[in-house]
Formats: structure tokens, sequence, C-alpha cells
């Protein structure tokens, strides 16, 4: 049983490569108006989740290109704290997603942080692996709860983890809200193991 008089404490997990990952954040952050969240974001990794596993050679190069991306976040959490992480995936998504840049360009890094008012030097952290232990404690914590067969996003509302919503568009305003409510009673049922229909239309920013 919950209290109902405490926010509903969701965390979200991430990597800034996805786009389907995007799009659940912005539902999350329309939630965030219209519902008592207390909402927090998390880094998780595909380059860590698909280590070891045979891969078309075109997505093995965009794993291989996508550590640079979770390990700045990583840098700016633990430099910075959760809100200025929160920033920096709103500043660099939006680049990354509706604005077309390139993740693996260190501009599009170097943009993201100037535009929050971080040290572009926080860049750096994409190019060593000297912190790869803590960006795979934060991505198994985010990720073991759901188990190694499904990816970006997951949720964990208070404390129950799905993987998704996968949405397109991204709702906004009170229908937002429903859908955070439905979500979250299905993270109440430990029984409830997945819905899933065929994707019809890619990520459709707005």
């Amino acid at each position: 049983m919950t209290d109902a008089t405490k926010p509903i404490k969701v965390d979200f997990w991430f990597d800034p490569l996805c786009p389907w990952a995007w799009m659940t954040s912005r539902w999350m952050m329309e939630v965030e108006k219209v519902r008592d969240i207390d909402l927090t974001f998390h880094v998780m990794s595909l380059s860590v989740l698909n280590e070891g596993r045979d891969l078309d050679p075109d997505y093995r190069a965009k794993m291989d290109q996508g550590w640079a991306g979770v390990r700045v976040a990583l840098a700016v959490d633990e430099a910075h704290g959760k809100e200025k992480l929160k920033d920096y995936y709103t500043a660099v998504g939006t680049r990354i997603h509706p604005g077309g840049a390139d993740s693996g360009d260190r501009a599009t890094v170097e943009g993201a942080l100037a535009d929050i008012g971080l040290p572009v030097e926080l860049a750096d952290a994409g190019d060593t692996d000297a912190n790869d232990e803590a960006l795979r404690r934060s991505h198994h914590a985010g990720m073991d709860p759901v188990g190694s067969e499904v990816g970006t996003p997951v949720v964990h509302v208070n404390g129950m983890a799905l993987f998704g919503p996968v949405l397109s568009p991204a709702p906004k305003g009170e229908q937002a809200g429903r859908l955070f409510d439905g979500f979250a009673l299905l993270t109440e049922y430990d029984g409830f193991f997945e819905a899933k229909r065929t994707r019809t239309v890619g990520p459709i920013f707005d």
C-alpha cells in the first residue's frame, strides 16, 4: 500500500543515444506537471547491455561509439547532481533527436554542456574508461530488475520496474497523466510481465 500523501517515486534510466528513451523522458517530464511525482534520472548504457553479444556490424559500430555519451552523462551526474543530469539530458537529447546532431560528435556534447552552463571539459570523460565500473553500477541498478531481454527506456515506480513504455509521440497534459496512472497500476502487480503491439510509427518529435 502506498502513502497517498507522498509523491510517487519515479526513477528513469536512459542512454542519450536511444530515441525511444528520449520520447519516454519527454512524457515523464509532462507527467511531472500534472501528477505528484518525485522524478529522478539515471544513466544506463546500451553499450554495456550489448557487451559480448553477436551484433550486426553497423550496430556494433554504433555501440562502440555509444560509450562516450553515457560516460559524459555519468560525469555530469557525479560532479553536479541529478538535476543537472536531467538538464544535460534535455540539452544533449534535443540536439541529437529532434535536432539531428551526431551523438558521437564531441561538438554535440560540448554544445549541450555549454547550454546548461557546465564546463565543456566534462566531455573529456567520454574518452576514458576510467569510470566504467561506476557506469556499470548505474546501468545494473536500473536494468537488473527488468532482466537482460530489454533495453531502454526503463522506469521504476516506487521501486517496481518495467521496461517502457515505448511511445510516439509523447502525450501531453492530462493525457500524459492518465497514461502514467495506468502504467503505475501495472507496476504494482508482481505477476505482470508484458504487454506489447507492433510499432507502426517511428519517433515523432514535436
